[in-house]
């Protein structure tokens, strides 16, 4: 096993995963507030912790090392003025109008262990916790039914999304959402001062101060040559650009396949209607089939991107990037359009493979769990009750760090 970051593959044996097991951060969410941070529904937290546990449980199980982004934060913020950044960083991601406001807040955190200043950095600052703070502006006073200084991060359990770890390297993102934006802070933080998660030489493809939007579940390491990225309702064309030029520059991988998949909620992103689960297999949202458009982006003789619209079908493109004779594409719900709607909507086709041939997935989507055993595929379930409140699966609740080769 190599170590640090290395990660040339959506199915070889999973030895290193990035959890954020969720917390009180959910309990921040109201029917007010759902627009503004991306909630239809509020998990109970007791349950759903429960669940978030039996899927750590389940990769450990399977030789899985588990870290999680509260510890990995913290380590990279044990020295002061690191720390000082962080949370100045932080503010300044964080909305804040008066700078009174912004004093007590930074007082009130930086006072606090590491650890568990990232802990209430995430769950949210509520005006409750920093009792008399004067009103000093007119936004202050407009502001102040709100009952946060500083907005929880509910979002963050679905750890994919603030980055990827694609080869010896690290995407930070750009997130679609301000709401989501300062999630990539920390594993900003992680990337440049924790060296148990990114030694020296790890690679930085894509930084959290790119300007264009970006997001993990839209990312996915098809091989050691080939990355496949979704043009979806969160991530941009030219996004997919500038993380294109720089890997292909400074890696081993020579193309980036670009999947234009519809721009809605329910297609959020491409890991939410396709997903690799074996050699030669694949779910897939049927919804999707008809209407896609795929490019390609490899280097030219000359060093600059260069790009084409590809006419073949995803089967044969696939069939020719990952040089097999076939390849099977399993339909979410298989030929039951409302079953692949439903099971859609709970993310049956968001799969976290964990070797080749083995997944992990919700149990509540049997009817694409059923079609992936018959395919011969080992699937191991998990409950989803409550997780499955905030609209994404296994796969989005991990970001794999280090893969076997296949």
């Amino acid at each position: 096993m190599y170590p640090g970051i290395h990660n040339y593959s959506e199915i070889g044996k999973l030895n290193k995963v990035l959890l954020h097991r969720i917390g009180p951060e959910v309990e921040g969410l109201v029917p007010d507030n759902f627009a503004r941070l991306l909630f239809d529904d509020i998990p109970y937290l007791k349950v759903a912790q429960q669940e978030h546990d039996r899927f750590a449980e389940v990769l450990r199980e399977n030789g899985v090392e588990v870290v999680y982004y509260v510890d990995e934060t913290a380590k990279a913020l044990q020295e002061q003025s690191v720390k000082e950044e962080f949370l100045n960083k932080m503010l300044d991601e964080s909305d804040l109008f008066s700078e009174g406001v912004r004093e007590a807040i930074y007082d009130y955190l930086i006072a606090m262990p590491a650890k568990q200043m990232v802990e209430k950095i995430i769950a949210g600052v509520k005006k409750d916790d920093i009792p008399k703070v004067e009103t000093k502006s007119l936004a202050d006073f407009i502001t102040s039914a709100y009952p946060f200084y500083m907005d929880p991060m509910p979002n963050l359990y679905f750890t994919r999304d603030p980055g990827a770890c694609v080869g010896n390297g690290l995407n930070v993102h750009h997130m679609s959402t301000a709401t989501r934006r300062r999630e990539c802070l920390l594993l900003r933080y992680m990337f440049m001062h924790n060296k148990d998660f990114a030694p020296e030489g790890s690679q930085l493809w894509y930084d959290y101060d790119d300007p264009f939007s970006i997001e993990g579940g839209d990312v996915l390491v098809l091989n050691s040559e080939t990355v496949a990225i979704g043009l979806s309702q969160r991530t941009s064309a030219a996004g997919i650009e500038r993380f294109a030029e720089n890997i292909l520059h400074k890696s081993t991988f020579k193309r980036v396949l670009v999947l234009d998949i519809p721009k809605s909620r329910a297609f959020m992103h491409l890991d939410t209607v396709f997903t690799m689960v074996d050699y030669d297999k694949f779910t897939i949202h049927p919804e999707i089939e008809g209407p896609l458009r795929l490019f390609e982006i490899t280097l030219g003789m000359d060093g600059k991107p260069h790009f084409e619209s590809l006419t073949d079908s995803l089967q044969n493109i696939l069939k020719k990037v990952l040089k097999l004779p076939a390849v099977d594409l399993i339909r979410c719900g298989g030929n039951d359009p409302m079953a692949a709607q439903r099971e859609q909507w709970n993310d049956g086709s968001n799969t976290l493979c964990i070797a080749p041939g083995t997944v992990v997935t919700y149990e509540r989507n049997y009817v694409t769990n059923d079609l992936l055993d018959k395919k011969g595929i080992k699937v191991l379930t998990i409950p989803s009750a409550e997780l499955s409140r905030g609209r994404g699966g296994p796969r989005c609740m991990s970001c794999p760090v280090n893969r076997d080769d296949l």
